[in-house]
């Protein structure tokens, strides 16, 4: 088993940076890639980004990409998410995953955290 925990949400105004962290324990061992979703109040869980916990090689979705940048310290169980240029549409909560069953992009992932909040005002 992995529990996730996620940190640094928070509300910023929009053009504001932040950082959000979610750190792994358990069997920390196994894990093969980390993700980040979002979702805000009445839509589905969208897919931000997610990195190969080995080799490091990120995924992002077009909307994030070139704002939002994932990175992780594997040495402390920890995965990232800077997030630059934040806009309202932003606004939502931060899930991390661990392990995904097929590709990154799907919310199919073994283990989840209980989210971080993230608000946008414009």
């Amino acid at each position: 088993q992995v529990q996730l925990v996620e940190s640094g949400g928070g509300l910023v105004q929009a053009g504001d940076s932040l950082r959000v962290s979610c750190t792994a324990s358990g069997r920390t061992v196994s894990l093969t890639a980390m993700g980040w979703f979002r979702q805000a109040p009445g839509k589905e869980r969208d897919f931000v980004a997610a990195i190969l916990w080995n080799t490091g090689i990120p995924f992002y979705t077009n909307s994030t990409k070139g704002r939002f940048t994932i990175s992780r310290d594997n040495a402390k169980n920890t995965v990232y998410l800077q997030m630059n240029a934040l806009t309202p549409e932003d606004t939502a909560v931060y899930h991390c995953a661990a392990n995904p069953s097929r590709t990154v992009y799907a919310a199919e992932y073994a283990y989840w955290g209980q989210g971080t909040q993230v608000t946008v005002s414009s």
